[in-house]
């Protein structure tokens, strides 16, 4: 064997070994992370149908075989399974974990239809799939509702202290002492949502509205799109104006205040993270920032080691993905079946067996492509790609 295949062997291996660390140093964060996350998502569900009269069979963390479990007073399975990414409630008269009608649905009895989830009126349906998504929101607001009152919101107000020469906001009009009232129709409060929206946009003209000498100025804002390298080694195009206050506060809010803080948080998280998705899709922002699971559990991992505040921030803004997520117009999410439901509110009937069939296929199709894309990019992002490319160069 030559020098040469001897030094590929040694990259192929140091390249194993570091795969093969960041599995075991990120595995089990994220595997908490996402057992509480599936945990909330599915008590969501679990909760609107028992106040609905539903009974529920199985509520499972985790899919295939069982690892251990028991039942409750009402008849309920709680179980661990072997393969913990994700989980399902089972409902009476569903066929499998995907809530579609099993075969029994036409013939149950007056007792077993009443309580049936297929047997319950459209508007109950689509209280009981949505509940899993609305969960997931509260709880993130909840977390953060409680970080705010115990430790603090990081609070800088919207002001202008200087302007870089030659920037974005210098081009614009926008001076110091400037306080930005509005961004593109959303309204401000702090300096950190400047930040937010204004990261978001590369390279996009905002509509801005600034408060100066007690009056109202509209201005017209383009961010300069730069490349920056997250802690994860992951580039990425941001938004950059030019504008700095440097008068940054850490202040606590009492419980009501905390919770509308922790709301707007949560409707600019979300309309942030559409906003990426949109981009993708239109093709004006690279799909090299979609992660799957491994690369979810490689954050995991660093914010594991990091503070108390950061697993409470991180959590927060993985339940928030997790509730858009399964609200994506998708069969098989829950979205999905919302979906399903409006074409049963204007049809005045459910769709029939084959649609259902079709539909769950597509929605299955869908979602496994979107998982093997993200997943590729995970390995890309890790170097596994390389790793095999040295195998067998």
């Amino acid at each position: 064997m030559g020098s040469i295949d001897m030094q590929l062997l040694a990259g192929a291996w140091d390249s194993l070994v570091h795969v093969l660390t960041l599995l075991k140093d990120y595995g089990f964060w994220f595997l908490v992370f996402l057992t509480v996350l599936v945990f909330v998502h599915e008590l969501g569900h679990y909760l609107v149908a028992r106040r609905n009269g539903v009974r529920v069979e199985v509520f499972s963390i985790g899919f295939g075989p069982e690892l251990f479990g028991w039942y409750d007073r009402a008849g309920t399975r709680w179980k661990v399974s072997a393969i913990p990414l994700g989980g399902y409630v089972k409902m009476f008269g569903d066929a499998d974990a995907s809530s579609m009608p099993g075969a029994a649905v036409a013939t149950m009895s007056e007792a077993e239809r009443a309580v049936s989830f297929h047997h319950k009126r459209l508007g109950q349906r689509a209280a009981i799939v949505a509940a899993g998504p609305a969960a997931n929101f509260l709880f993130a607001i909840v977390l953060l509702a409680g970080l705010f009152v115990l430790v603090g919101q990081p609070f800088t107000a919207p002001e202008v202290d200087s302007v870089l020469p030659g920037s974005a906001a210098e081009a614009a009009g926008i001076r110091s002492g400037d306080v930005f009232v509005r961004i593109d129709g959303e309204g401000i409060q702090r300096f950190e949502e400047i930040q937010r929206i204004v990261q978001m946009s590369p390279a996009k003209p905002l509509a801005v509205t600034i408060r100066r000498d007690g009056g109202e100025v509209a201005l017209t804002m383009t961010p300069r799109s730069s490349e920056v390298t997250d802690r994860l080694g992951h580039k990425r195009q941001i938004g950059v104006i030019g504008i700095r206050n440097t008068k940054m506060q850490v202040v606590q809010h009492g419980p009501l205040d905390a919770l509308w803080q922790a709301s707007r948080e949560t409707v600019g998280i979300s309309v942030a993270t559409l906003k990426a998705v949109g981009e993708m899709i239109a093709g004006t922002r690279t799909t090299e920032e979609l992660g799957g699971p491994l690369r979810i559990a490689q954050m995991s991992g660093e914010v594991g080691r990091s503070t108390i505040e950061s697993k409470i921030w991180f959590v927060a803004v993985l339940s928030i993905n997790l509730g858009l997520i399964n609200l994506f117009p998708i069969p098989v999410l829950d979205g999905g079946h919302l979906l399903m439901y409006v074409a049963e509110a204007l049809r005045g009937r459910p769709l029939g067996p084959k649609a259902l069939e079709y539909t769950s296929v597509v929605g299955l199709t869908l979602v496994l492509a979107l998982m093997v894309f993200a997943t590729w990019n995970d390995l890309v992002h890790l170097k596994v790609v390389d790793f095999i490319g040295s195998l067998l160069g």
